[in-house]
């Protein structure tokens, strides 16, 4: 038996619904992306569990709520899962961003993974420090399925460093919609994706809502 990560991005929330630039705001759940967990937990609690990894946040520990609750385990929380802080960018649209952030985002849009938002974070640091809490799980369970609940900037980040791909591309080669798992197995030849952003667990409605 070998280790599997399942990457699970958090459920719908109102800036994930419009589209709006949300890292460090602690953001909850819409009631729809309360659904979206449930309809996870349902899907997945027979699954055999080793453990349960999430960033702390109140979208993302709300996402891992249901899952918990249904198997009696409680979620490993670290920072190093958060999301990407976008500085000045936090809760502001794409639209906003351009014309009054235009030159950063464009640097931005072109290189993430050493331009940051305007005082915000680059993927580099992102890779770094979540890079750190995979290392911890691959030290502590050699084999064994381990759920990690984070955000759809870091879990494109974290499977762009696992596979080979430039980080500075996470924007444009991973999808990442919300409440939607990757799956990563770690084999005698490294790290394999055997799903990446599976919502087949969410019914046609959940998978059809608006936003990202």
């Amino acid at each position: 038996m070998s280790l599997k990560l399942y990457l699970l991005r958090h459920g719908q929330t109102d800036s994930s619904r419009n589209n709006a630039f949300c890292g460090s705001t602690d953001a909850d759940l819409t009631s729809d992306g309360v659904d979206m967990a449930k309809a996870f937990a349902i899907a997945y609690r027979s699954t055999p569990w080793t453990a349960i990894f999430c960033s702390p946040m109140a979208r993302t520990v709300a996402t891992a709520k249901p899952l918990c609750e249904a198997i009696d385990m409680q979620p490993e929380l670290r920072d190093g899962l958060k999301e990407i802080h976008y500085g000045k960018w936090e809760g502001q649209s794409v639209d906003i961003v351009s014309r009054d952030y235009h030159d950063d985002y464009i640097r931005w849009t072109a290189d993430p993974a050493w331009y940051p938002p305007t005082e915000g974070e680059p993927a580099v640091a992102i890779a770094s420090r979540a890079l750190l809490v995979i290392e911890e799980i691959k030290q502590r369970f050699s084999t064994g399925n381990v759920l990690i609940v984070s955000h759809k900037a870091t879990i494109r980040i974290i499977l762009c460093s696992l596979l080979g791909i430039d980080v500075g591309r996470f924007r444009f080669r991973l999808g990442c919609p919300v409440g939607s798992v990757s799956i990563v197995e770690f084999g005698s030849h490294g790290p394999l994706l055997h799903a990446l952003a599976d919502r087949t667990h969410l019914d046609e409605r959940l998978r059809t809502l608006p936003g990202t």
